[in-house]
């Protein structure tokens, strides 16, 4: 029994010592010149709504634009919510998920894998973005907590170990005019 328990473990962490070693190159999950507006000061804006801090930012774009998925790895959700609408969840590499939401349409399976690249969706209003202009929202979280990430004067600041600010992985000149400054 112990020798199971400890084979076990050991596998367990070869996984995910294996999950960090995969390269982790995102890429935007909307197309730079399809892109209307990003608010970069929206991610953990507090109050936002029942979500309390918002743990992602909107990239605004036409509806029905191509949703990309920024990085290869496995569908371990998609479905409906009445916030987030249409959804998708996507495991990639350094043990991060990727939330895509209000999404019009979804065109990938649950379990299923996806290459970087890949449309897994097209923008759009559902759930509590109905009526809104059309937007994605776009979350990267990590399983594993940054611990460096805490703050202490933040609304629900214990939870921003797990959310990872989506700006800073778009790799998008500042400069750019899609991108809102306050």
């Amino acid at each position: 029994m112990y020798s199971v328990l400890k084979s076990g473990v050991k596998l367990l962490m070869i996984i995910i010592i294996i999950g960090y070693l995969i390269p982790n190159n995102i890429s935007s999950p909307i197309s730079q010149n399809c892109i209307s507006k990003i608010d970069p000061e929206s991610f953990w804006c507090y109050p936002w709504g029942e979500s309390g801090a918002h743990k992602g930012i909107d990239i605004f774009s036409e509806k029905g634009t191509a949703i990309l998925s920024p990085v290869s790895g496995f569908v371990i959700k998609k479905g409906y919510g009445t916030i987030a609408g249409n959804y998708v969840y996507i495991i990639g590499p350094k043990w991060r998920t990727y939330y895509f939401a209000h999404m019009d349409t979804i065109f990938v399976t649950t379990y299923s894998y996806v290459s970087k690249g890949d449309t897994i969706g097209k923008v759009g209003d559902s759930g509590n973005a109905a009526g809104k202009p059309a937007h994605l929202h776009y979350t990267i979280e990590t399983v594993i907590p940054y611990i460096w990430l805490y703050d202490k004067n933040a609304y629900e600041g214990w939870k921003k170990m797990f959310y990872l600010n989506p700006v800073n992985y778009l790799n998008f000149p500042e400069s750019k005019d899609y991108i809102k400054k306050r």
